[in-house]
């Protein structure tokens, strides 16, 4: 049995001869790779590889102690199990703060794990270096044809119209949006728009260590009695506020690559929708497999079958991990 075969189990990645797993749902006293602080994405693992930003993060909202290894990007690091040594290599995946793609090479054979993913440049984030690999295993959130998004400098222009008008009418402008992540890409978004902004507690908590890395926003105040009436207000979808804090009069948006279907709007119960993303879209998943180029591809979450599909029709060797897939017939 190859080093480097492996299974998909509790949401995640696990490599038996290694001891050794990618992104489970679920706490484990073997070592996990941490590809980002997301909480779909982390658990108390005894033992994480992971970067100094997703250490920080993780910390931040999840608390508990456990041993870290913390890898700079491009910094090739061995580990070794009953006699097996493997390397493992941190590469920028450009989902949000410290994501980061793990390149994991042993007895000549090379695998890469994205993690979430993102290939366009964001505002917020590293920029994405994928690597070719002979495997790769990647996320597919967004893997049908239907979701291009547009350019995200469009889109923020579009924001800043929609909190301006809004302001304008007197009333306050709520942007729902992720606090990890999504609110900071928003907020370099609005960096020149000269708007009051006011964060929910979670968001500015976020915010708060992306500034600790180096990160620069617009100005901004916690959102609380005296700040949010009548300015920007970020804040998680289905958010709670302060019982003090009173908005008043109020048009609402939620910014989500989901924002390319019909319903959103209606689903999020706002009066508008706005597709930014810090996911892949499909043109991206096309682009990272061919700059990849694997013998073998193995799609994970969203529309994975969708897209292993599509690999094998532009003559890629892929397969779904995370869904069933329908038997193809050859007419």
């Amino acid at each position: 049995m190859s080093a480097l075969e492996f299974h998909y189990r509790d949401g995640g990645i696990y490599f038996p001869r290694l001891r050794l797993w990618f992104d489970p749902h679920r706490a484990k006293d073997e070592l996990a790779f941490v590809s980002h602080a997301h909480s779909d994405h982390t658990a108390r693992h005894r033992e994480v590889i992971l970067t100094g930003p997703t250490a920080r993060l993780m910390q931040a909202r999840l608390g508990g102690k456990r041993v870290e290894h913390i890898l700079a990007f491009g910094e090739p690091r061995m580990f070794q199990h009953d006699g097996i040594g493997f390397q493992l290599t941190l590469l920028p995946a450009g989902h949000i703060l410290g994501s980061a793609m793990a390149l994991i090479e042993c007895d000549g054979e090379s695998l890469l794990y994205t993690g979430d993913f993102k290939l366009r440049p964001g505002l917020a984030a590293e920029v994405c270096e994928p690597r070719r690999a002979n495997v790769l295993i990647m996320e597919t959130t967004f893997g049908q044809p239907r979701y291009k998004f547009p350019d995200s400098v469009e889109v923020m222009r579009d924001v800043v119209c929609f909190c301006r008008e809004t302001i304008e009418s007197n009333a306050t402008a709520l942007l729902q949006c992720y606090s990890l992540g999504k609110t900071q890409e928003v907020l370099c978004g609005l960096a020149r728009a000269g708007l009051p902004i006011a964060l929910h507690e979670s968001a500015f908590a976020m915010t708060k260590i992306y500034e600790h890395f180096g990160h620069q926003f617009p100005a901004y105040e916690q959102l609380a009695d005296g700040h949010g009436r009548g300015w920007v207000v970020v804040c998680p979808p289905g958010a709670s506020r302060p019982a003090s804090v009173q908005l008043g009069p109020s048009r609402s948006a939620v910014i989500t690559g989901w924002a390319l279907d019909s319903g959103c709007k209606y689903q999020n119960r706002c009066d508008v929708a706005f597709p930014l993303s810090d996911h892949a879209d499909f043109p991206d998943l096309i682009e990272f497999v061919q700059r990849v180029q694997p013998r073998r591809v193995h799609t994970l979450h969203g529309f994975a079958a969708d897209f292993a599909g599509t690999l094998r029709r532009l003559g890629f060797d892929s397969s779904a991990l995370s869904e069933d897939e329908q038997l193809e017939l050859q007419l």
